[in-house]
């Protein structure tokens, strides 16, 4: 796998509880700060319908689809049960407080 590495901010950019989406290559990505200002990264697409995941709520290293409720595992991208479905989910690393998401390898859940 390659890496490569591009900037989706700074860390104050992103809400805790938060989110902010960074396009890459063409693909909405969502960027999440926990409230212990843990960064993760999955594509901003609910695997259920679509739903954007930049828009629902934070809690833990989970979000719930604001659309149906889906709760999806930010850090392994992966629905919970009883839901089924993954999402792509990206590496992340923050540096001087900025916030980097590495465009070049998708990890799929």
């Amino acid at each position: 796998m390659t890496t490569n590495w591009i900037s989706a901010g700074l860390m104050a950019d992103i809400p805790q509880r938060g989110a902010r989406v960074v396009d890459v290559a063409g693909l909405a990505v969502a960027v999440f700060r926990t409230s212990d200002d843990k960064v993760l990264a999955v594509e901003d697409r609910c695997p259920h319908r679509g739903g954007p995941l930049s828009q629902g709520i934070v809690f833990g290293t989970s979000v719930a689809c604001p659309l149906h409720g889906w709760v999806i595992e930010l850090e392994s991208g992966d629905a919970r049960a009883p839901d089924v479905g993954c999402v792509r989910k990206f590496s992340v690393r923050v540096e001087n407080d900025t916030v980097y998401l590495d465009a070049g390898a998708t990890v799929t859940a």
